[in-house]
């Protein structure tokens, strides 16, 4: 059984996933659709698309003689939630940063 985490990220590590789930945001799209914008054969796409689905990014359904894929957004809140868990560590990295060019460079004051 793998990490639902695990096969979000391996999901996204590739481009050619991540453009297409950019082109799901914008809602529904058939194989065809998909396949348009690369250089790649509809074999390859779809692949790429069962990759998606295993990581529960996508969904496809059938409309009759189509099967149209649909993001769902639900497999990237989870990633979003775990990436947000390091943000504190992030804004404090930052505000370290910050006092640190503050006292090479003090502003002046008038």
């Amino acid at each position: 059984m793998v990490d639902p985490l695990d096969a979000t990220f391996a999901a996204l590590a590739d481009p050619t996933r991540r453009a297409i789930l950019a082109r799901l945001a914008q809602g529904e799209a058939t194989v065809m659709e998909l396949a348009r914008p690369f250089s790649m054969s509809q074999p390859a796409i779809s692949k790429h698309i069962k990759v998606l689905e295993r990581a529960g990014l996508v969904a496809r359904s059938r409309a009759a003689q189509t099967r149209p894929c649909r993001l769902l957004p639900a497999g990237l809140a989870q990633a979003a939630r775990w990436l947000g868990t390091y943000e504190q560590f992030w804004a404090g990295s930052f505000d370290r940063l910050d006092a640190l060019l503050l006292t090479l460079h003090p502003k002046e004051v008038p």
